[in-house]
């Protein structure tokens, strides 16, 4: 009978497991993602309404649209696992609920036979009988110890069945939580589906109205080309006459046996150090990641090679520095107005289409000090944030943290 509480106690045990978090999805990590996914879609709405409100950039309310299908999707996929492992965990924890209270059952039966017999032995009196007549000693001690141990087995069995129906109530309850956090679940999924079938024709639209004039696209991709290559190799001019200056200093110095200013290398390890876990410059959704890319209509069109991320903003959002630094450059360029270059040791952070620059050249800079305010160019409100190691360019995302 104790083995058989045991694992009782062991099935009611299973049945809390089957929804700990640690055995879900439905992990710390995984709500931060999903919270984030969740705030990006609303930042982008906000940014499609300004967008609405200030112009009619299609191409923009079509890049902002399709990253908010993203994470649309990303989301409904989440919810799908999401109740998977809880429905799995429902089916567990109803099996074990199930056997729980069939052993409860069988408990019961072997209880109902201890209190028969005892009753057959309900009072003192015949208690003092059944020993009395006792043949010898032997006899006599043997009836005690019988009576002694049929009392003790009613308090335990009773105890146990008292506390197996305590563990089957704990079960039911944690199974009846599960249902409707189920039931929440398959809601949202509905609404998600519901939002992204709006979504999805919001973008067709976009599409059918943007691929009507191929010829004035082709002439803007032209003009960003030649505005992107221009702003490439203005940092690459900065960084390489910085690094050809400390060069010529390094060399000077050895002639003359004196110690020259040298990159900062502890700042550069720092930096280094901190790879994934930079702050974000500012907080929106990245609308065009590092590397090439396609046109979002024409595809068979190659936009230019981003040496960064675009980050969605709203207009006057704050920029901020991501790391310690030294504010090396600033510079106005054509399609992206002001731009700041922040030294970090060997490690530079661009920081481009501001409106308006709150450093100069040689300032020290803070982690998470605002720098200046974001601008609006041609209807899209963006950063253009970069990151390069020396003369090489990094993808940021792979150096930012990534939760915002």
């Amino acid at each position: 009978m104790r083995g058989r509480y045991l694992s009782i106690t062991a099935a009611a045990v299973l049945a809390l497991c089957a929804v700990c978090p640690a055995r879900a999805q439905d992990t710390a990590r995984q709500q931060a993602r999903k919270a984030t996914l969740e705030k990006e879609i609303a930042q982008i709405e906000r940014q499609l309404q300004d967008n609405s409100a200030r112009s009619t950039n299609a191409l923009n309310e079509l890049t902002l649209i399709r990253k908010k299908l993203a994470n649309r999707k990303e989301l409904l996929a989440d919810s799908e696992r999401e109740i998977k492992v809880l429905s799995d965990s429902i089916s567990r924890a109803q099996r074990n609920a199930d056997s729980l209270s069939a052993r409860i059952g069988a408990m019961g039966e072997s209880y109902a036979r201890l209190v028969k017999g005892a009753y057959r032995n309900r009072n003192a009196q015949l208690w003092y009988i059944y020993l009395l007549t006792s043949e010898d000693l032997g006899q006599a001690g043997r009836r005690y110890s019988y009576l002694k141990s049929l009392s003790s087995q009613m308090n335990a069995e009773g105890r146990r069945i008292k506390d197996a129906r305590s563990q089957l109530d704990t079960t039911l309850a944690v199974l009846s939580r599960m249902k409707v956090r189920a039931e929440d679940l398959r809601d949202r999924r509905k609404q998600e589906m519901i939002d992204l079938s709006s979504d999805e024709k919001r973008s067709d639209n976009l599409v059918a109205q943007l691929g009507r004039d191929k010829r004035k696209y082709q002439k803007e991709l032209n003009e960003k080309r030649r505005q992107v290559e221009a702003l490439n190799k203005e940092i690459e001019r900065i960084i390489a006459e910085y690094m050809a200056e400390l060069e010529k200093k390094q060399d000077e110095a050895g002639d003359r046996k004196e110690t020259p200013r040298t990159i900062d290398y502890k700042l550069a390890a720092e930096f280094e150090n901190n790879k994934g876990r930079l702050p974000w410059p500012a907080d929106g959704p990245v609308l065009e990641g590092f590397g090439r890319h396609t046109h979002p209509v024409y595809t068979s069109l190659v936009m230019p090679f981003n040496n960064g991320i675009n980050i969605g903003l709203l207009p006057g959002d704050e920029v901020r520095a991501v790391f310690d630094g030294e504010v090396r450059s600033i510079i106005v360029m054509p399609g992206y107005n002001k731009c700041v270059l922040v030294q970090h040791g060997s490690y530079f952070t661009f920081y481009c289409k501001l409106s308006e620059v709150y450093v100069k050249s040689y300032d020290k800079v803070r982690t998470g000090q605002p720098i200046g305010k974001v601008d609006t160019i041609d209807g899209q409100t963006q950063l253009h944030f970069q990151i390069w190691k020396e003369r090489t360019p990094q993808d940021p995302q792979n150096w930012l943290r990534p939760d915002k």
